[in-house]
């Protein structure tokens, strides 16, 4: 997975564009498994153990074990330790900072953590962005480009073209389609059409699926390119929090495979073309 084709080739052989989203509410970690950073250890474990079979991508979001302070990333390396090795690893940290300091972060997380991919802010420009693929050859870096949240109104759109269009269109020319990554929201088929149009060789993480309300369906058609630009739809709590029982393994696990049984036949649509 250290390229864009070799992605690609893992997701076709799972007929899954589905990424799981880690993001341990501790108000919403079933009961039965206590409280505190060893359930929310435990909480993690099962859902990776119950889902991926169905994912090609977990991604959790740092701050959901930051909370915990110390004991919370020494967790977050044992799951990551723990995950298996058909699936990329995308640490959701949003870092945007000077180079110097992103030289930093990207060592703790492509080195000190192991993830794959970490997703960036660009606003501080090109030298806050390339430290991670300085180096990194066989790492992702994910640029938020157009983000799923409402705020994202408040700048994203801003000016002619929009803000996000320009991100799109400068960053490219930062990397290449084997190391450089999208983030652009499920809950904005249009904009995603233009932004393929944009980018139509480059990998988008695509958050808002679910909870949030975003169409995996019109996510596919929107953004779909078999063998160029591919899709890493992310659902979150969709998926983590099917059932809060002892059996939220197992409702996980059923959420995660209509997620992916939703994007399978585009992998059959193009094999049989």
């Amino acid at each position: 997975m250290t390229n864009r084709q070799s992605l690609y080739e893992m997701m076709k052989r799972k007929a899954s564009c589905l990424c799981v989203g880690l993001d341990p509410d501790p108000d919403r970690i079933p009961a039965h498994l206590g409280t505190g950073v060893e359930a929310m250890e435990a909480f993690c474990h099962g859902i990776v153990q119950a889902t991926h079979r169905h994912a090609a991508a977990f991604k959790p979001n740092l701050a959901f074990f930051e909370q915990y302070g110390a004991a919370g990333w020494a967790a977050l390396e044992r799951i990551v330790a723990a995950m298996p090795e058909d699936v990329l690893v995308i640490a959701d940290a949003k870092r945007g900072d000077i180079g110097n300091t992103a030289k930093r972060y990207a060592k703790a997380m492509f080195e000190g953590l192991g993830a794959h991919a970490i997703t960036v802010a660009p606003y501080m420009g090109e030298d806050s962005v390339a430290p991670f693929m300085d180096g990194y050859a066989d790492r992702w870096t994910i640029v938020l480009a157009l983000t799923s949240n409402a705020g994202a109104d408040d700048f994203e759109f801003h000016g002619t073209p929009p803000l996000y269009e320009r991100v799109v269109e400068r960053c490219q020319t930062w990397g290449s389609p084997d190391e450089l990554m999208f983030v652009v929201g499920a809950t904005r088929p249009e904009q995603l059409r233009a932004i393929r149009s944009l980018a139509p060789d480059h990998f988008f993480l695509v958050p808002g699926v679910g909870a949030q309300g975003g169409c995996i369906e019109d996510v596919m058609e929107a953004g779909w390119i078999e063998g160029a630009g591919g899709l890493l739809i992310n659902a979150s709590r969709s998926i983590l929090y099917a059932s809060d029982g002892e059996d939220y393994a197992a409702a996980a696990a059923a959420e995660a495979q209509k997620l992916q049984e939703a994007t399978a036949p585009y992998f059959t649509r193009t094999a049989s073309a």
